[in-house]
């Protein structure tokens, strides 16, 4: 294969790094696999860019990138339009997408991996027509991602800190707000008052970090927290830990093709988070799973079965 790599040396673990002398050992594994492959070291301001102009290169098989989770969102994002597979590199600090795919967390370890892996379609969402990997949330993480980026932080455990005091802010003072909602387009619109919603590309596992354990279910995860007392919101972050989100008695957990969500009494500067970024809050947002769309590189040795043609999950009620 002809590959491109693209690494945002302003991510994550890749700040501390060698980066010549990473793309010298990635270069000698993935030609010692059979492969070309070249580099881009870019900056994060320049990352989307540089991105966009390697995927639609002329005679590319691959776009490998290497980054936190927004650069990977990115990455798939423009991956799945240009309809060349991706290969992720994880150097940031959740690497939820990396995670799901069953990837070695370690960026050394995951050159020879992606080097001798195979080409598998899994699924990528939309919301508004942007392209999405992870989770659309608003409400309790909006707001806990809003105050953790106002704080200072310059390492991976300063950004774990600066989570958990923005967690035990939004604990104290949990929002509540008004949600109208369409499973499916089933011509019911009901109506909630909750204290946060998620919406996934595929459902969470039971795991505290909130990633998918697959990606081809063909199926959105939707989640709703009823109205919460700070209490109530403590329990949540003890479940979430346990990885029983959906065992607490606030959430309602379904799953979905199509979700389209309206906020009738949205706030001037409300926002809402798609995979780790935060937007300004639309009045209505439509998100959709688009089942197979996207192209990565996985494991070889990752169980077929792992990843075999699957019925739609049976769906269940949201309305309690």
């Amino acid at each position: 294969m002809r590959l491109k790599a693209v690494f945002n040396r302003d991510g994550g673990t890749f700040k501390t790094t060698d980066m010549d002398a990473y793309c010298a050992r990635a270069e000698e594994i993935f030609r010692a696999a059979g492969h070309d492959i070249s580099f881009s070291v870019v900056a994060g301001s320049d990352l989307v860019e540089r991105l966009e102009a390697s995927a639609h290169e002329e005679g590319i098989d691959a776009l490998i990138a290497g980054g936190g989770d927004g650069t990977i969102s990115a990455a798939a994002g423009i991956a799945w339009k240009a309809g060349v597979p991706l290969g992720v590199i994880p150097a940031g600090t959740m690497n939820l997408f990396a995670r799901s795919l069953k990837l070695p967390l370690d960026i050394y370890a995951v050159l020879e991996t992606l080097a001798e892996g195979r080409v598998q379609a899994v699924d990528i969402a939309t919301v508004n027509d942007r392209p999405f990997v992870h989770q659309f949330s608003a409400g309790l993480h909006a707001r806990m991602v809003r105050m953790r980026n106002a704080m200072d932080f310059a390492s991976r455990l300063g950004k774990v800190r600066a989570s958990t005091r923005a967690a035990l802010s939004v604990m104290l003072r949990p929002s509540h707000f008004e949600v109208i909602f369409d499973i499916d387009r089933d011509g019911r619109n009901d109506r909630r008052l909750v204290s946060a919603i998620s919406v996934s590309n595929n459902p969470f596992g039971e795991n505290p970090l909130f990633f998918a354990d697959d990606l081809t279910t063909g199926r959105l995860g939707v989640y709703l927290a009823d109205p919460l007392k700070p209490v109530g919101v403590a329990k949540l972050a003890y479940d979430i830990l346990r990885g029983k989100l959906k065992d607490n008695e606030a959430v309602s957990a379904t799953t979905a093709g199509r979700v389209r969500l309206h906020f009738p009494k949205r706030r001037h500067g409300a926002l809402c988070v798609v995979d780790g970024e935060l937007l300004r809050m639309p009045r209505d947002v439509d998100i959709r799973l688009h089942p197979r769309g996207l192209k990565v590189l996985v494991p070889a040795a990752v169980s077929s079965s792992r990843w075999k043609d699957k019925a739609p999950a049976q769906r269940c009620s949201i309305v309690r």
